[in-house]
């Protein structure tokens, strides 16, 4: 996804506690939770998180391989040693359940389907036809980082293998995290819990209304329309649905907090379920408050989104706390946009979780922002970090108020690549439970 006013005045108070003069906010569980990290075929490392990975061991079979050049990752050192053919990762752990993260990167100038393999844990499935090219944005030499949550172990050994249906297994590391509930050092700062009916609250959120291609060629146009987007029963509903309205085959909603529920670090937590079916694209994502911020093209007065004269996207930031494209059910993913890292580059900063059931059952779907790093989360998750590499605005534009945005979209350029859109699946719709931001416990 890609998108003015003065912060909400409950959200500059918090925004001067939080960051000015504090420092940088100490670093929550996810830390602790680490279980094991290896780097599977190279040197010890420590990841711009501060993960460390312990030199190549449990490593049995197969042969290692070196990548000149590697992108898509703030750690591509991580990812130039790798292993490829038929091997096993064994480690001893004691029962229980373990998120795991697998990182790869597509080695060779292939084709697609040249490389295919699936990932198993304790002899279970966990990531089917794996492409790894094709997974990251058909790039090769890209880096690719895939999670799966909950997985258990029983038998006192984490095994980990792979089978290919073509090509040759490829792996550059693996982290496995425990999969407990983390601690919440966090005041409720800001909420819409749904409990009302009607148009969504004016007070808290404003509805759009866009024609369709303004952004990512989208085929829907956005509506303020109760059949697109309403509360009922304790939820907010935006649905998505086949109908011919103006220029446009499908409408949608699009609705975003700008100037009544602006963010500067903390935590965001939405609890949705998400639309289903070829063609679906929801997002929950934050778009700057002020867009202009590090625009170098434009500046106050412009319609920045989808102006290819504007440079205010990517230049003033982009977070993705959750996006998921329905030709790949299950698959959610979550992304920063900047100047320095974006797709037109080969170097988009993202991860991936893969869930069994997100049409079907609420999940949560959270950040946490301080001024040093980018957390995102499903549930208790964590399945994306990106760190403030402190050299400036192109690499981090994220010092600035934020605010949030929940759509669905349909078709658009990632929404259409699975092979166009399934008219039948319509209406879609994202269901959200409740919108939560929190500050930091304890700051004065």
């Amino acid at each position: 996804m890609n998108t003015r006013s003065t912060a909400f005045s409950m959200f500059l108070v918090w925004i001067i506690a939080v960051s000015g003069g504090c420092g940088a906010a100490p670093r929550d569980d996810s830390a602790d939770a680490l279980v094991w990290a290896v780097n599977v075929a190279g040197p010890a490392y420590v990841a711009r998180d501060g993960t460390s990975y312990v030199a190549s061991e449990a490593i049995q079979g197969g042969t290692a391989g070196q990548l000149a050049t590697v992108k898509g990752s703030q750690d591509s050192a991580l990812y130039r040693d790798f292993q490829r053919g038929e091997f096993v990762v064994s480690k001893a752990l004691e029962n229980g359940r373990y998120d795991v993260t697998f990182h790869f990167a597509e080695p060779d100038e292939v084709e697609p389907g040249a490389r295919v393999f699936s990932a198993f844990v304790e002899d279970q499935p966990v990531i089917r036809d794996l492409d790894v090219m094709l997974f990251r944005d058909a790039k090769v030499h890209s880096a690719l980082t895939v999670t799966v949550p909950g997985v258990r172990i029983d038998d006192g050994e984490l095994s980990v293998r792979f089978e290919a249906s073509a090509g040759e297994p490829v792996l550059s590391a693996l982290v496995v995290r425990s999969a407990s509930e983390r601690k919440q050092p966090w005041k409720l700062a800001w909420s819409d819990e749904f409990d009302y009916r009607g148009a969504p609250d004016p007070a808290r959120w404003n509805v759009e209304r866009w024609d369709a291609r303004k952004v990512n060629d989208e085929d829907q146009a956005y509506t303020d329309r109760p059949d697109n987007v309403r509360v009922e029963d304790g939820h907010l509903i935006i649905e998505a649905r086949r109908e011919d309205y103006d220029d446009a085959r499908f409408t949608s909603a699009r609705i975003q907090s700008q100037g009544k529920g602006d963010v500067l670090y903390g935590r965001v937590e939405v609890r949705a379920k998400l639309p289903e079916g070829k063609g679906t694209w929801p997002a929950i994502w934050m778009l700057p408050s002020d867009p202009f911020r590090y625009a170098t093209m434009c500046g106050e007065g412009v319609d920045w989104q989808g102006n290819p004269d504007c440079d205010a996207w990517p230049n003033s930031g982009e977070i993705d706390i959750m996006e998921h494209v329905g030709y790949q059910m299950n698959h959610v993913h979550g992304t920063v946009h900047n100047k320095a890292y974006y797709w037109i580059n080969w170097e988009q900063r993202k991860g991936r979780v893969l869930l069994d059931d997100v049409a079907e059952k609420f999940h949560v779907y959270a950040l946490e922002w301080r001024p040093d790093m980018i957390e995102i989360f499903v549930d208790d998750t964590l399945y994306f970090t990106y760190a403030n590499e402190g050299d400036g605005w192109r690499a981090w534009p994220f010092d600035h108020p934020f605010h949030l945005i929940l759509n669905v979209a349909v078709g658009g350029y990632w929404g259409r690549a699975g092979g166009g859109i399934d008219e039948s699946v319509f209406p879609q719709q994202m269901t959200v439970d409740y919108v939560r931001v929190y500050e930091r416990a304890g700051r004065k």
